[in-house]
């Protein structure tokens, strides 16, 4: 039974994560989250992560990856990029390889503190064509860790199939979702809660938000 097991989010304080946070809480007996310090464009995501940690009584630990800006140049580790997407092409927030260093080195960590279920946040769904979100690379990745540290993980994905209004709905079910609006920042400007109304993410999330709205004022479930 999960509740007698122990899990490891991958944890940004964004919606998604938060989100999956809750959702964790009620799965397993004990959690932890781990954040990661990849140079990305507000270090008031790093912050917003401890913080809710904190709110929510669970060990954050964070994490320096900040590597990964000098391995590869993007919208979210460079403050003098602007954030675009040419037609046909990825938005140049994706960060190459970001979801498989960060669930890799998630293991490592969960298999110290006892922990052999891991949980993030990507989704199919709603994704921006990153591939390392899809469900494909989730599987594979999970039996490639298994094999490489002889240890049983599970990698939960919880809104691998919801789209953003659905996760809104999820986080309602959680009784998270004014939590979840107020507090969670996944603007690419580091705007905490409805966020700067402009940039992608916030696009995607507030489109969501009307959507899921809408629906529960009608009385209808997604």
């Amino acid at each position: 039974m999960l509740k007698d097991e122990k899990a490891v989010v991958v944890f940004s304080g964004g919606q998604d994560s938060t989100t999956c946070l809750y959702w964790a809480i009620q799965q397993f007996r004990e959690v932890e989250t781990v954040t990661f310090m990849y140079g990305q464009r507000h270090s008031l995501e790093i912050e917003c992560a401890k913080s809710i940690s904190k709110e929510l009584g669970i060990k954050n630990t964070v994490l320096d990856m900040s590597l990964l800006g000098q391995l590869t140049e993007n919208a979210l580790t460079r403050s003098d990029i602007d954030i675009a997407q040419e037609e046909g092409s990825l938005p140049n927030t994706f960060v190459d390889g970001r979801n498989h260093l960060f669930l890799s080195f998630a293991a490592v960590m969960a298999k110290q503190v006892g922990a052999r279920h891991l949980v993030t946040g990507v989704c199919e769904t709603d994704f921006s064509g990153y591939p390392d979100c899809r469900d494909t690379f989730v599987k594979s990745l999970n039996v490639t860790l298994n094999l490489a540290m002889d240890y049983q993980f599970v990698i939960h994905t919880p809104l691998m199939w919801l789209d953003k209004a659905q996760t809104w709905q999820l986080a309602d079910d959680l009784n998270a979702f004014d939590f979840v609006r107020e507090r969670t920042l996944t603007c690419y400007n580091g705007v905490i809660g409805d966020g700067c109304g402009e940039c992608p993410a916030c696009k995607l999330r507030k489109a969501g938000l009307d959507r899921y709205l809408s629906a529960r004022a009608e009385g209808v479930r997604l």
